[in-house]
């Protein structure tokens, strides 16, 4: 593929804009500089430089970013900036959104990618896809607020929503790991599921983290705000 449209491919601008950075001898590959946007390239594992970041070939996006509290996963956000607003421009422009929603106050593991398919794969509900969450309590936990979780809870509508019958729904896994502290293995992605859950059974999350997607663990030494290429494989499990 042609060294410009590689560019283009990747979100680096308009086609006219990547032919002028590669002019510009903005672009090395292999640590060489090319300043011919006509030069060709095998993309497979290809590897670049684009004004001193380096940057992976991938004909479709995948990373992960541990989220911070205060960002909303949202291109049009109301009230706090985007998670979209930590990733670089390259990565935007090409249009990677997240898999899934995290609210505003929660934090931890957050996959983005431009992959549909994958996008789909990850949430829809008849994949069964695991979600590990770490909830810290206002109250402490009892082995029967995990026993009640694990059986199912009914979840209520939020208030000021529209009023639609309790749904009933069930944790995977509820483990007490202290006092206050409850890890919860979910399949399903309902709005404010967990908050809802941890309600239904006489508690309140005062603060939420999620530690683990698919066969994907967030890592230790990605700091909040830091994200990270990811090989789709590692989310599969396979």
């Amino acid at each position: 593929m042609r060294l410009d449209q590689i560019l283009f491919s990747q979100g680096f601008g308009t086609r006219r804009l990547c032919a002028g950075l590669i002019a510009h001898g903005e672009v090395r590959v292999a640590g060489q500089v090319v300043d011919d946007p006509g030069a060709e390239f095998d993309t497979e594992g290809l590897c670049f430089d684009v004004g001193g970041q380096a940057w992976p070939y991938a004909e479709k996006a995948l990373v992960m970013l541990n989220k911070p509290a205060g960002y909303e996963c949202s291109q049009k956000p109301k009230h706090h900036p985007s998670v979209l607003s930590l990733l670089p421009a390259p990565l935007r422009e090409r249009g990677v959104q997240p898999i899934g929603r995290l609210d505003e106050d929660t934090t931890g593991l957050l996959l983005l990618t431009d992959d549909g398919a994958l996008i789909h794969r990850l949430t829809s509900p008849k994949h069964h896809v695991p979600k590990v969450y770490e909830a810290r309590c206002k109250h402490p936990l009892t082995p029967a607020m995990a026993e009640q979780l694990l059986a199912g809870v009914e979840l209520k509508e939020p208030e000021g929503k529209y009023q639609r019958p309790p749904e009933t729904t069930r944790a995977e896994g509820a483990e007490i790991v202290d006092g206050t502290l409850l890890r919860l293995t979910l399949l399903e992605g309902k709005y404010h599921q967990v908050k809802r859950m941890v309600a239904a059974v006489g508690n309140r999350v005062e603060a939420l983290h999620r530690s683990r997607l698919g066969a994907l663990a967030l890592p230790a030494d990605l700091v909040p705000g830091q994200w990270r290429w990811v090989d789709r494989a590692l989310v599969l499990g396979g």
